[in-house]
């Protein structure tokens, strides 16, 4: 992934979030109460997690998902669960701004969100596999935005 393509990824993604929040809402299902404070839980519980997400990475952050020359592999955290908490928390965030507008606009909003995210985390991993050595082991425990299943042994 080049630079470029790492800040068009971003790019998109921010323009789809500001998308979500200013289309008018819609009738699909009743706002009231309920969708209310669901929407806020998973609109305040997803910038936690981002945020919490974006803290444990520290000086490992970047702006793209382009990984720093002398950056680390993080596993700890969230990061043992999934690889990619921080979309992990704004696919949450979105996913709440969803609930509460309850449009077909919305929802097409959400899977673009989804769509963008799932590639900039395709291309930020290939780039993470070639960088460290026990990505592919990591890789293959974590899942990408939601934490594997796995049978008790």
């Amino acid at each position: 992934m080049t630079p470029s393509t790492g800040w068009a990824l971003v790019g998109a993604q921010f323009g789809l979030l500001v998308a979500l929040v200013i289309l008018p809402a819609g009738d699909l299902w009743p706002r009231g109460a309920i969708t209310s404070v669901l929407g806020g839980v998973l609109v305040a519980t997803g910038a936690a997690v981002a945020v919490l997400a974006g803290l444990r990475l520290g000086p490992n952050l970047t702006p793209t998902p382009l990984p720093k020359e002398d950056g680390e592999l993080v596993t700890a955290g969230f990061y043992q669960y999934v690889r990619h908490p921080i979309y992990t928390g704004v696919l949450l965030a979105a996913a709440g701004v969803l609930v509460f507008q309850a449009s077909i606009a919305h929802i097409v909003g959400f899977v673009l969100v989804w769509g963008v995210l799932t590639l900039k985390a395709l291309g930020e991993e290939k780039m993470l596999a070639e960088k460290y050595e026990g990505y592919a082991s990591y890789a293959s425990r974590t899942g990408r935005f939601l934490p594997r299943v796995t049978s008790a042994q």
